[in-house]
């Protein structure tokens, strides 16, 4: 294969299902893709799929632009370096600005998803002034509107999706794994268990885990958080977690527990004993409910024609043409950047 060679930097599980539509839209362009998996990170690549094992396989690939679902990559990987996020801007605690805003000197290219993004990176690139932003749309929700005609997949019984953010004090994984036990045993109703990868209390992974072998109307997923995953559940049970807009884009209600920041767009319950009859509103599917969810969402995803992928690189595209090596040059971060080549132990300077 020829053409132009793009690579995927994954630190984190879920940067596989944000990326495969973008390395789609690479494949139609006649153009080549690689992965990069940083140590420690699952390995949940295809077959089709090509894998550059150590930081020299990535200098000699050259790439032109290395995308980045998470908050920093390798400053000295060739290519432009696209931030691409790992979910929409929600405030998980009440700050006046979100975390996703954050700018660390990594990126010279920020897709951003729409006006719940776009507006505040505009500030922070006139104020920072050597990076560029592009609103494409988010590159991961493509699938979900290019099969949006699809039914949804669904058993004649209820399928209600859990998924808790890791965020502590916030997370509602260890509130609710007895209210869950006990819907899972006397509602008729399954149940898909899915935890953020950034959880690390093993003795409640493992409470999850048990609760799937002990009921079979429970499943406990490790595989990615995609729109399959997604397209089988008719409510989701959550915290405070982006996933949350994932799953309403798929016109589908929420229902949360504490959340830091809610809204109409939300059935949102203070304690446990609220839970069971917020799913059974959830499940009837309120009309006017489902009218502030089509408005949230619009907020955070406009861009519904499947084509946000084509659009990151069309961005990748201009910023080579107009933009690169004519802006403001970034922070010289040389602490930081002294920290990340002692992890990867690559001190080649050429």
């Amino acid at each position: 294969m020829s053409g132009k060679r793009y690579l995927f930097f994954v630190s984190l599980t879920y940067s596989y299902s944000i990326l495969r539509p973008l390395q789609d839209a690479i494949w139609q362009r006649g153009d080549e893709a690689a992965w990069f998996i940083e140590d420690g990170c699952e390995n949940w690549l295809r077959n089709d799929e090509k894998q550059l094992h150590t930081i020299q396989q990535v200098m000699d690939y050259n790439p032109i632009a290395v995308f980045v679902p998470g908050n920093w990559v390798y400053h000295f990987f060739p290519g432009v370096k696209v931030a691409v996020f790992h979910g929409y801007p929600i405030q998980k605690r009440n700050k006046s600005i979100d975390g996703s805003f954050s700018i660390r000197g990594w990126y010279d290219v920020y897709c951003t998803q729409g006006e719940s993004s776009t507006a505040e990176f505009l500030k922070l690139e006139k104020k920072y002034r050597y990076f560029k932003v592009y609103e494409t749309g988010w590159c991961k929700v493509d699938s979900y509107f290019q099969v949006q005609a699809e039914k949804n997949i669904s058993s004649e019984k209820p399928t209600i999706i859990y998924s808790s953010t890791f965020t502590k004090d916030i997370s509602s994984a260890p509130q609710l794994i007895h209210v869950i036990k006990k819907l899972a045993q006397q509602r008729l109703w399954n149940w898909i268990i899915t935890l953020h990868p950034k959880i690390n209390d093993v003795e409640l992974i493992e409470e999850y885990r048990n609760l799937a072998r002990e009921n079979t109307n429970v499943t406990f997923n490790d595989g990615p958080v995609d729109i399959q995953l997604l397209r089988k559940a008719d409510v989701m049970l959550c915290d405070s977690s982006s996933i949350i807009v994932e799953f309403m884009l798929l016109d589908k209600p929420v229902v949360t527990f504490r959340n830091t920041n809610p809204g109409d767009y939300l059935l949102n319950v203070l304690n446990e004993e609220e839970v069971e009859g917020a799913l059974e509103e959830a499940l009837s599917r309120p009309e006017h409910l489902m009218e502030h969810i089509h408005n949230y969402t619009m907020h955070h995803e406009p861009h519904r024609d499947g084509k946000n992928s084509e659009r990151v690189l069309e961005a990748v595209d201009d910023f080579i043409t107009n933009y690169k090596g004519k802006l403001k040059p970034k922070p010289l971060n040389l602490w930081r950047k002294f920290k990340i080549r002692i992890k990867a132990r690559y001190f080649r300077f050429s």
